[in-house]
């Protein structure tokens, strides 16, 4: 699915946080948004994402404007085709890290449902195999953060929007979620990510640079 803005403007509180934005995200490539604090690169990625609404411009979904999109519409594209890797994680600490993974359980939450093996298979790939019973409170940031990109990965997502997915990350953590991130683009995946981070932005396959408004 390709993701595109068309001159996107965003006015919030009476200030101009975007204006005239236009870049294309393709499958196949990781685009990294790129610039100084407070230089709109979270609310581009969030316009991107379809959960914020332009104040000018349009966002495209495959060629199709979403602008007009009501909630309903929107809320089927979030659950069909895209996934959120935020800075607080969007992990539910109380629950396993089997739950945050697949979303789903049994009736009276005593067992994960779902397709184990592309659990197994999530869990492997982003290293946390063998950890599906622990509860996700346990996990280190680091490992909450591949936690969220194994939630994408079992969920299949086509479009996959990180924000500063590396941020407070040791050396080592920091370097697997920037592998993890280029494979899933690798894979033809949409994967776009706000970012201040150099190594992330030198191994996206483009930068769209804001300035500071």
């Amino acid at each position: 699915m390709r993701i595109e803005a068309d001159g996107v403007t965003m006015v919030l509180g009476g200030r101009k946080i975007i204006e005239g934005a236009s870049l294309v995200c393709a499958p196949g490539t990781m685009t990294a948004l790129v610039g100084p604090s407070g230089a709109g690169k979270t609310t581009l990625l969030h316009l991107l994402g379809l959960l914020l609404r332009p104040t000018g411009g349009r966002v495209l979904a495959d060629g199709t404007d979403t602008t007009g999109w009501g909630s309903r519409q929107r809320r089927l594209f979030w659950k069909n085709h895209a996934a959120f890797i935020l800075q607080d994680y969007g992990v539910i600490e109380e629950e396993s890290v089997a739950f945050n993974v697949t979303m789903t359980s049994s009736v009276f939450g005593s067992r994960v449902v779902g397709d184990h093996e592309r659990l197994k298979a999530a869990l492997a790939e982003t290293g946390l195999t063998g950890r599906e019973r622990e509860l996700a409170a346990r996990l280190s940031g680091g490992q909450k953060r591949r936690l969220a990109i194994a939630r994408a990965l079992y969920k299949d997502a086509q479009v996959i929007f990180a924000d500063e997915p590396t941020a407070s990350l040791d050396d080592g953590n920091r370097a697997r979620v920037v592998e993890l991130l280029v494979s899933l683009a690798r894979q033809g995946r949409v994967v776009v990510v706000a970012t201040h981070d150099a190594e992330m932005a030198s191994a996206s396959d483009s930068q769209y640079s804001l300035g500071r408004s």
